[in-house]
């Protein structure tokens, strides 16, 4: 499992599973929304979304560290400020939401199997391998912020 390690970003991860999600609407049951609901739900999770990750890459940037997702060995600072006080992965939270109000768009309950394949393969294959990075360039700071803020939200 570790050749799947630190491979494929995870803005590619979301992209594929969104597109299954599209193919997928037809072919599930459609989730029980009106059309206003359905938008209103996709607004706002987008937003949502758009939000972690704008925040997360803003992080990134004021700390001049690295925001390459295959390269963790380059991060030069452990971002804690911002969002990274409510949650350590905002910009793949981001993609999440982002997933989530695809579905809502296209009301697709293909979400109740996509969302949570993204988690675990983003988790297991892209979270677990830059946190064990973490820990060895940061073994003091690291821990301790762990102990603080959760993985996801």
């Amino acid at each position: 499992m570790k050749a799947l390690e630190l491979k494929i970003p995870p803005p590619i991860v979301a992209l594929l599973l969104a597109a299954a999600i599209y193919y997928a609407a037809p072919v599930f049951p459609a989730l029980p929304l009106n059309d206003d609901w359905r938008l209103i739900l996709a607004g706002l999770f987008a937003g949502i979304g758009f939000s972690c990750d704008l925040a997360g890459l803003y992080g990134f940037h004021k700390a001049h560290t690295t925001i390459n997702p295959l390269a963790p060995k380059k991060s030069s600072v452990l971002v804690t400020r911002g969002i990274y006080r409510f949650t350590r992965n905002p910009m793949y939270l981001g993609l999440a939401f982002l997933l989530l109000a695809w579905s809502c768009y296209w009301a697709s309950s293909a979400v109740l199997i996509d969302l949570p394949l993204f988690i675990v393969y983003i988790t297991l294959f892209q979270i677990k391998p830059e946190e064990r990075v973490l820990l060895e360039k940061f073994p003091d700071q690291f821990p301790a912020y762990c102990q603080q803020v959760r993985r996801w939200f």
